[in-house]
């Protein structure tokens, strides 16, 4: 067995013995393990395996009773950890972690060791706020996140960023070309940070056990990839923006495309002028006055932290002002600043109505299949729920069942608006669902549609747009080309009309009153969906 095997190893070496905390079993079924009375006594047995690993027991899987790797198929281990997270359930324990390996003779068979720890899973009615960086690139967004998250100064070459970037490609080059997620928390001593987080315990640790749970949708700064970045600040159920400009560059014009999509959008924002220890007073002072200008310029007030102090900020952030902060993620000079503005900051999304999430990533885990990622918008999804999955190309919905949910590496057994989670889904192969999507209850009665109607503003555009101009919408998770059909016949940079929406493609959930942002090459803007059609 390879290195990586070694906590299957270690395991199997322990071996099942009366009194530990080891248990093999090669399958679990719902129709012989959960039938007369099976359940019960398999759950104390459970407990009793938790009890004397003083509050943690691994379940062996795939293996038999004298320890031999037999493996089973995939959909005999997803069923197997179905059956285990019930009997977890019962017995007042829940699944904290699972790891799994193919057969050494590659049969396409998996062996696993699950984690039991004692107590229920997490329930998520905690303070959590969600906030999305935007800015330049280079202009030190992944590494002031790092420092936020870590507690760690960087060491002036990007060091805390390297976390963040998830592809190889982006560690090598430093540059980040995909989203990705930092978290940190708060408990009544102050910041908890997460010492390594490239370990999955450690973010699980701060969710599990913090008063208030911070978590970051990092953006991408370089030009190429706006619409990646458009679709982090509108895709998500954000909070908060935190736009990043570096005091050695200043406002650029990707700058001011990401200011324009945050304010557009009217999510409060927080501007943090990064790497004041590469300039004097003097230039940082100068910058502060440029963003003033562009702030102004959007018809926003800003309010330079330092001057009004953080109970000004924390008070007045919204629609209109802008509180803006200057900070080195190398001196740490206004992570303290930023530290207390987050964990005073009120929770601006509402968590009523109905279960609703879009579908932002999809993955395909062994052992347990499709898993869909992205933020629940309104409402609450627990293990166990029948859901509507959809629209596919057809414009059908399907019936799928939440496996499990987690929220940055940590189990739980119930999430609400606000949360990024990640559902593995029951009736549905990964390859199917797509970005895009939505999940709904299973008595939801959606409509997908091809048309919608929208009030719209032009934000930038080189001429003017008529009918049939066929930009990309970015409407939740969204993006689709779209062709437009003014109701004036056309639309001039600056102006704001009606125009029909129609996606070129397939049909999507819109709904009225969702914001959207439009472009196509230079050319940008912002849209309300006025109404809709079947």
């Amino acid at each position: 067995m390879g290195r990586d095997r070694a906590r299957l190893v270690t395991a199997l070496e322990r071996g099942e013995r009366e009194g530990g905390s080891v248990e093999f079993k090669e399958r679990f079924s719902r129709d012989v393990h959960l039938a007369d009375g099976r359940m019960e006594s398999l759950a104390a047995q459970l407990r009793h395996r938790v009890l004397s690993g003083d509050g943690e027991a691994e379940y062996v899987l795939g293996v038999t009773d004298d320890g031999g790797v037999a493996g089973v198929s995939p959909e005999t281990f997803s069923e197997t950890m179905d059956v285990l997270s019930l009997l977890a359930e019962e017995a007042g324990a829940h699944i904290e972690d699972v790891q799994t390996w193919g057969t050494e003779d590659g049969d396409g068979g998996i062996v696993g060791v699950a984690t039991i720890r004692d107590g229920a899973a997490l329930s998520t009615d905690d303070d959590h706020i969600i906030v999305g960086t935007a800015g330049h690139v280079d202009h030190g967004k992944s590494t002031l996140v790092g420092s936020l998250v870590t507690g760690d100064p960087d060491d002036g070459d990007g060091s805390t960023r390297g976390f963040l970037d998830v592809q190889p490609h982006e560690v090598e080059r430093g540059l980040s070309a995909d989203l990705s997620y930092g978290v940190y928390g708060f408990d009544g001593d102050g910041p908890m940070r997460v010492r390594n987080p490239d370990r999955k315990d450690e973010r699980a640790a701060v969710v599990e056990n913090a008063d208030r749970v911070v978590s970051f949708v990092d953006t991408v700064g370089h030009e190429p990839w706006l619409s990646t970045t458009i679709r982090g600040l509108v895709g998500q159920k954000l909070d908060y923006g935190l736009l990043t400009v570096a005091a050695d560059d200043g406002p650029t014009k990707t700058t001011r495309e990401h200011a324009g999509v945050l304010l557009a959008t009217e999510l409060p924002t927080i501007v943090a002028i990064t790497k004041t220890d590469l300039v004097d007073e003097e230039r940082v002072t100068e910058v502060e006055r440029e963003v003033e200008r562009l702030l102004r310029q959007t018809g926003r007030t800003p309010l330079p932290v330092a001057r009004h102090g953080v109970d000004a900020a924390v008070e007045e952030v919204g629609e209109n002002v802008v509180p803006i902060v200057r900070t080195s993620a190398v001196t740490t000079e206004g992570l303290e600043v930023l530290d207390e503005m987050f964990e005073r900051l009120p929770k601006t999304t509402a968590a009523s109505g109905a279960f609703r999430m879009y579908v932002d990533r999809t993955y395909n885990v062994t052992g347990v299949g499709a898993v869909a990622s992205g933020t629940v918008k309104s409402g609450t999804v627990e293990a166990g729920d029948e859901l509507l999955l959809g629209p596919f190309p057809s414009g059908e919905f399907r019936r799928v069942e939440v496996r499990s949910i987690e929220m940055h590496y940590h189990r739980v057994d119930r999430a609400q608006a606000g949360r990024i989670v990640g559902i593995a889904l029951k009736g549905v192969r990964e390859e199917d669902v797509e970005r895009g999507m939505v999940l709904l209850p299973s008595d939801a009665d959606p409509t997908p549609v091809r048309e919608f109607e929208a009030e719209v503003m032009v934000l930038n555009h080189p001429t003017r747009i008529d009918a049939g101009y066929e930009p990309v919408v970015h409407l939740e998770t969204i993006g689709e080309a779209a062709k437009f059909d003014p109701s004036g016949g056309q639309l001039l940079p600056g102006d704001t009309g009606e125009t029909s929406v129609r996606f070129k493609f397939r049909p999507y959930l819109v709904e009225e009153g969702q914001r959207f942002v439009f472009r196509e090459g230079s050319s940008k803007g912002v849209g309300t969906v006025t109404s809709v059609s079947d």
